[in-house]
This record gives structure tokens, sequence and C-alpha cells, in this order.
């Protein structure tokens, strides 16, 4: 049997916010594996063992650029260690400035930006001139560009914490709008069913099988159970099957809306500052005892 160490408790309950004691009877029951044993929790605790998934905890912002003819658009994450740096002045102009990069050189990847010329030097130049400047890491950490097939609109959130950009064919620039608020707000992961992740269906499916086991259902419901479970579970995180969140019934659909507009997205891009990043926690009070201890030997 795998060693189950307090690292990996306090890793798994930070993940969750399930109690220690659970956390370390999944990560037995999952011999040690990190992701099997969040799903254990998933079954037995509920969504609410899902809460790193939404949580945001690097820093930074994200940065858009959209050509006046409203047909390029960039979209751009850079992270930094504190919300301070994020209100930067030259921070935010730098976020800026790649955001323009990439709108107009299209770089295959990070790398390639990296190399771009901007004001003479590279952008990896002015990176580290600018870490050495605010004494804060920064980094580049990803971006997406947009050739629309109809026109880009975007929307940034929170501070510019939360950035959407959407190409919408048809409709007009408050329905771009509305759109782009909706996506901030609904976080949606694919346009469509065809978007989601195969491995994200078969974890809601194997969750909802042993949920349905454990509530005592017969064995030969579980696979339409979870089938069931499964294809909610879609209309949750598809843009065109999600409720819209100005909906004066509070039912109609993202894609009933556009079939009323007469207008279809051709795409979307949703980044959220240090989506899926783990930022470390200090304890202030502990950190100052440790050190008052250090001192006095």
């Amino acid at each position: 049997m795998a060693e189950i160490t307090a690292s990996m408790v306090k890793e798994l309950r930070e993940k969750t916010d399930a109690p220690m004691m659970e956390c370390k009877k999944a990560l037995a029951e999952a011999a040690g594996d990190m992701g099997k044993a969040e799903e254990i929790l998933r079954v037995k605790l509920g969504n609410k063992a899902s809460k790193a998934a939404a949580r945001v905890t690097a820093e930074g912002i994200v940065g858009v650029s959209i050509s006046a003819d409203a047909k390029l658009g960039a979209i751009v994450e850079v992270n930094c260690e504190t919300d301070f740096v994020a209100k930067n002045d030259d921070f935010l102009g730098f976020a800026k400035s790649v955001a323009d990069l990439v709108a107009s050189k299209s770089p295959a990847d990070v790398d390639a930006l990296s190399a771009l010329d901007l004001g003479g030097q590279s952008v990896e130049e002015v990176r580290k001139a600018l870490i050495g400047k605010i004494g804060e890491n920064i980094t580049i950490r990803r971006f997406s560009r947009i050739e629309a097939k109809g026109a880009v609109a975007n929307y940034i959130h929170g501070g510019s914490k939360i950035g959407v950009l959407i190409d919408l064919v048809g409709g007009d620039e408050a329905l771009a709008k509305d759109l782009a608020m909706h996506i901030a707000a609904s976080k949606p992961k694919s346009l469509d069913s065809s978007g989601v992740p195969a491995e994200l269906l078969d974890v809601e499916r194997r969750i909802a099988i042993e949920k349905a086991r454990e509530a005592g259902k017969p064995e030969a419901m579980l696979e339409k159970i979870a089938e069931g479970t499964v294809q909610k579970f879609l209309k949750d995180v598809t843009l065109l099957d999600q409720v819209f969140v100005k909906a004066e019934d509070g039912k109609q659909t993202v894609s009933q809306l556009l079939k009323a507009k007469g207008a279809s997205v051709a795409g979307f891009t949703l980044y959220i500052v240090g989506e899926g990043i783990e930022k470390k926690v200090t304890d202030f009070a502990a950190e100052v005892a440790a050190q008052a201890a250090a001192a006095q030997k």
C-alpha cells in the first residue's frame, strides 16, 4: 500500500475543502492517487469537493487587443506574484503590448512570442528588465488569437481578472457584449458538446454511477442514471445549452437567443487569471512565530 503522507493529505484538503480524515481515507482507498482520491470525495461529499476547480489563486491580468475593424483579436494572461503589482502601470503596459504583438504577429507559442521585438528589445528582455524594476517574477502564461468569421468583441471583468473574446457572426455589438458577459459569468467549457473533453465526461459518469450505487439503486439502472447526469453536465458547461443570464423568463438558452437574433457564435476564449494554478498561502502569524523562535535559538 502506498504511504499516505501528511503533505498529501494537506494537498487534497486544500483542493477539496473536505475534512482531514475524509481526505486521508480517500487517499488510502485510492492508493495515493490524488485524482482518484478527489473523485472518491466527490462521490461521498458531492460538488463541495470540487472547490479547487473554480478557485483562482495566482495574480496578474488578462489583456486584450482588437483591430479597428473587429476582424482580429488577441487575449493574453500575464502573471505576477501579488495583486499590488497587477495594478502597476508598467505591468499593465507590458501586458497590453504583448496582446498587441500576439494580434499583429501571430506567434506559434509563448517561446516564439518571447523572441519577438518589442521597442528594440525582445519580449523576453523586456520581461526580465521589468522583473528587475518591479522586484517580482512576471510570466506570460498563455494567449489566444482569433481571426473572426464575423466580428470580435470582448469583455473584461473584476479588474482584468476575467477576460473573454467572442467571434459573433450576425447580430450586433450589443448582443456580442451581452454574450461575452454571459461567458464571463457562466464560464462554459466549450461552444457545444463536441468540444467537451471525453475524460471530463468519463469522470462525471463514474461519479454518477458510484453515487447511485451507494444510494442503493439497482445495477440495471446505473448506466441510465449516469447518462442523465452526463447530459445535465453538458447543458451546464456548453455555451449554446446554457440558460442566458439575462433571459427575462429564466429559461431562454443562448442557442434560442441566437436563433431569435439571426446570429451564431463562431468561437470564444475565456481566461480566468490563475485558473488551475495553486499559489502558496502563507500563515503570517505562524511565520512570525517561527521567526521569533528561530531568533531565540
